[in-house]
């Protein structure tokens, strides 16, 4: 490690894990013993028990000896770490809660990788340029590889693995600011060009390449990456680019010296984040509201996805008519509900172009934000958001003196003037003054040409609900967005031009459980990876379900490992036996991976309740991802010990399927046993 700190001792974990005594490192032993080590640094001086680091060590298949193994551990640690205690160690102490291992702050490499961050970032603020540069350099040269990298496969480590690596991608994008500003451009566009292939979403990164390649004097290219950046944002994700990053784009495209030489990491397009959809009003035109064609060179049509829309006629249909309610003056309202992915914003998207080309004033926020001009995301009141929506001459409401006098009255005026669908989505992420206007227009927008239709992930939030209760009084519409059907995946098929047997419609339905968004990303890859034997998890939907995981307890994910090894429905009891717990100590490990919507609880027609637990096909392939093939083994060792001694048949054709995975780790017993079934 590269400190430049005193310490008698220094404690590393940016790459392997390592001790150093002054410039001696340490032979810290086995694998076992550097893992348990690792367990206790990234404790960060709090105690571990005893029978977590036992879980932690061995979470397949913890041996008998598993304590007594844990304590001549940590005696072994003791005396490399600590060698001439006299009496008991100060270092790595026992107590009632467990071990705790008492590092200083200063003598491990992940605080002096952060302290140097803060000093670079700090030098760059006030423009000590080579300061900047000399402290990010020290932060950088602290990495030696992946974090914690003896540890990857452990559950445990996920967390402080994903902080590490964020904080990562933060310091070289720090670096790639510094070296621009520096003039060191050609450097920056290496550094940059390395960091959007490694996170392809943040666009903090390609705002600074996009910034890098127009100090080199290619505009063009860095217009082009900007193009790049917002496509794969609209396929992955469904978004568009920030408001700062499209500053940035119009600063490129006019030559603006003012926002690209003199801004700093500070100023949000910079570094900015994916935080908004832009909010657009459409032009109006005249056609018809049957007509499904949009015209090409509209916003809404440009940003329309390319997976064919499919699957949602029905509900198409019933917001059609309330466009045609809205034109004889009934004001309709309507909610639409489901999941992330669920297809809500698809399918007003496709509603706004048939509005807009009917004549309709089309106004979009999200989340109750709505974005005017180039301005970015407005911070005033509900009104003045909604009135920036309306108005398309980019103005600010909030300097509008009469709007000012009269707020509600305006809003109301100009919503009132000409047919208007007012779209809002993410109701149930905005603020609660948001939804107090929005009460207020239901009750004054009785007779006008107006529809104002709403979404909503959550139709249970305490924040939206009385709300909601008041539009079911007033007879809005409400369509929850269902999954797809498996006709629907054949129609999409078709639309792409895919001639498959019916049951390739059928795996594929299968697989992405019906879901919009995950049905888009698997029919980008080739046909044969999508579904078999050598199906593969698109990016979009590995990183989706890894983000749901991380958020899980490490018992948990424990707990999904075992279920993905045995199969897609969940034997409760198995499970709780294989980790010897008892049921009640299983079901909230069951119930928190269903509320990650990573587990399904599938009920029995007309019955809600019985029925099943189920890992989906496509999460049960990111649990198994995240094991080693010798992890994934001993799972199996472990369920087919437990299967042995039951005596029905599905657990037999369980157990011999459980024998071939485990490999060399089977345990003798159980196959004695299945040939002795057999025989």
């Amino acid at each position: 490690m590269n400190l430049r700190h005193g310490h008698a001792m220094r404690f590393g974990v940016l790459g392997p894990v390592e001790v150093l005594r002054g410039d001696t490192s340490l032979d810290l032993g086995p694998r076992q013993r550097r893992v348990l080590l690792v367990r206790l640094l990234i404790e960060d001086g709090r105690p571990v028990s005893l029978d977590s680091l036992c879980r932690d060590l061995w979470p397949a298949d913890q041996p008998a000896g598993a304590v007594s193994s844990v304590r001549a551990h940590i005696s072994r640690l003791r005396t490399v770490l600590d060698p001439g205690r006299q009496g008991r160690s100060t270092l790595l102490v026992n107590g009632p809660a467990g071990y705790t291992l008492k590092v200083p702050r200063e003598a491990r490499d992940t605080a002096l990788f952060e302290d140097s961050v803060g000093r670079a970032r700090a030098a760059l603020r006030v423009g000590q340029l080579p300061v900047a540069r000399q402290e990010i350099g020290v932060a950088l040269g602290l990495w030696r590889g992946e974090p914690l990298a003896d540890v990857a496969e452990h559950a445990f480590a996920m967390r402080e693995i994903a902080r590490l690596g964020a904080a990562h991608q933060d310091a070289k994008e720090l670096q790639t600011a510094i070296l621009i500003q520096l003039g060191e451009a050609e450097q920056a566009i290496d550094v940059a060009e390395s960091l959007i292939l490694t996170a392809p979403l943040r666009e903090t990164s390609w705002a600074l390449l996009m910034r890098a390649l127009y100090a080199t004097g290619r505009s063009v290219e860095a217009l082009r990456q900007y193009e790049r950046f917002r496509e794969m944002l609209a396929t992955e994700l469904g978004l568009d680019p920030s408001p700062g990053l499209r500053d940035l784009q119009t600063a490129i495209l006019r030559h603006d010296g003012v926002v690209l030489g003199a801004s700093r990491p500070s100023d949000p397009a910079v570094l900015g984040s994916v935080t908004s959809v832009p909010v657009a009003s459409v032009p109006v035109a005249s056609m018809s509201l049957a007509s499904p064609a949009a015209d090409p060179g509209s916003a809404f049509s440009r940003g329309l996805a390319v997976t064919p829309f499919v699957g949602r006629g029905g509900e198409m249909a019933q917001l059609t008519a309330l466009l045609s309610d809205a034109v004889a003056g009934c004001s309709p309202w309507a909610v639409v509900t489901g999941e992330r992915g669920s297809g809500k914003t698809r399918l007003l998207e496709e509603l706004s172009v048939r509005a807009a080309a009917a004549g309709f004033t089309v106004a979009r926020t999200r989340a109750g934000q709505a974005l005017g001009g180039n301005r970015g995301i407005s911070r005033t009141g509900p009104v003045f958001q909604l009135l920036d929506a309306l108005r398309q001459d980019g103005a600010d409401s909030s300097r509008d003196d009469v709007a000012q006098k009269e707020p509600l009255g305006t809003l109301v005026r100009e919503l009132t003037q000409e047919p208007t669908l007012c779209v809002i989505d993410d109701l149930d992420q905005a603020r609660p003054g948001f939804h107090s206007l929005l009460r207020q227009l239901a009750e004054v927008l009785r007779e006008a040409p107006v529809m104002i239709v709403c979404t909503l992930r959550n139709a249970d939030s305490p924040t939206s609900s009385p709300l909601l209760a008041e539009l079911a009084l007033f007879g809005a519409t409400w369509l929850t967005l269902e999954p797809l059907t498996v006709d629907d995946v054949a129609e999409l098929l078709v639309a792409r031009g895919e001639d498959v047997p019916p049951e390739e419609a059928v795996a594929l339905h299968r697989r992405a459980e019906g879901h919009p968004f995950v049905l888009a990303e698997l029919v980008k890859l080739p046909p044969e990876r999508r579904t078999g034997p050598v199906a593969q998890v698109p990016a979009a939907v590995r990183n989706l379900l890894h983000a749901r995981l991380v958020e899980l307890s490490d018992p948990a994910r424990t707990m999904l490992t075992y279920a993905a090894a045995d199969g897609e429905l969940l034997d409760v009891g198995l499970l709780a036996d294989v980790q010897a717990l008892a049921p009640e100590q299983l079901l909230p490990l069951i119930d928190a991976a269903v509320t990650a919507r990573i587990l399904v609880w599938d009920a029995d027609p007309g019955v809600v309740a019985t029925g099943r637990y189920r890992l989906p096909e496509l999460a049960r392939d990111v649990v198994l991802s995240t094991l080693t093939p010798s992890s994934r083994q001993l799972r199996h060792a472990a369920l087919a010990r437990e299967l042995a001694g039951r005596g029905d048949a599905d657990s037999v054709r369980r157990l011999a399927r459980h024998l071939r995975a485990a490999g060399p780790m089977a345990p003798a017993a159980a196959s004695g046993q299945r040939r002795g079934s057999v025989l």
